[in-house]
């Protein structure tokens, strides 16, 4: 169990694996749940993810911090795609059983599955943090079309100093974007930066307080 006596935990069984979901309820009426996967190379102890699951219960959204089964496993590495949204499927009802709409979201890698799973799993908006738009140094791999596919109100949070894609570089699109200044892959800031670590983690959970507050 998780050491958050907030928290809850709950193994779920796909066809992948087990996977683990860890819920932090909504302090109130919850009106809303944030599914939130981790990307290939962490978890969900990932600053972007704990941040939000400290801020958005207070404001009726239930946060779900997803496990896929790879990493519950304790394997170091994930597997292919296919294998990512198969794992994601078998989680799915799981984090709609409180009947609740379900924002369908991840980070990095996790933020692919969730675009790429949107539609077909019925999600009602799509969260992609530090969306992959390309292999470091490769531009031209792009991933824009797995985002522009999403067929639901996406909003990308997305560092400022990304290698995976910066801000500038994303297409024009239905998504909103939220750019967090001098921030890398993970959301970290160095010390030259003009804000701090925790000041580009409130630009974060800000936007997605807003944002979740504007869906209907």
């Amino acid at each position: 169990m998780s050491t958050d006596t907030s928290a809850r935990t709950q193994d779920v069984e796909t066809d992948t694996g087990t996977a683990r979901i860890t819920w932090h309820r909504a302090s109130g009426r919850a009106r809303l749940v944030l599914a939130v996967s981790h990307g290939a190379g962490g978890g969900i102890e990932a600053r972007d993810l704990v941040a939000l699951a400290a801020a958005l219960p207070a404001h009726g959204v239930t946060v779900a911090l997803v496990e896929q089964p790879w990493r519950v496993a304790g394997r170091k590495l994930a597997p292919a795609p296919k294998t990512l949204d198969t794992g994601w499927r078998g989680i799915w009802p799981a984090l709609a059983e409180p009947g609740l709409p379900v924002i369908s979201g991840g980070r990095s890698a996790g933020a692919r599955v969730a675009c790429r799973t949107a539609t077909e799993l019925g999600a009602h908006a799509v969260l992609a943090l530090s969306f992959p738009l390309h292999p470091p140094g490769r531009p031209e791999k792009s991933r824009a079309s797995e985002l522009l596919g999403a067929g639901v109100p996406t909003l990308v949070v997305q560092g400022g100093n990304d290698p995976f894609g910066r801000p500038a570089e994303f297409p024009e699109g239905p998504h909103e974007l939220v750019e967090v200044a001098w921030a890398d892959h993970g959301f970290a800031v160095p010390r030259r930066a003009d804000l701090t670590q925790e000041e580009a983690l409130r630009v974060i959970t800000d936007a997605v307080v807003r944002w979740t507050g504007s869906l209907r």
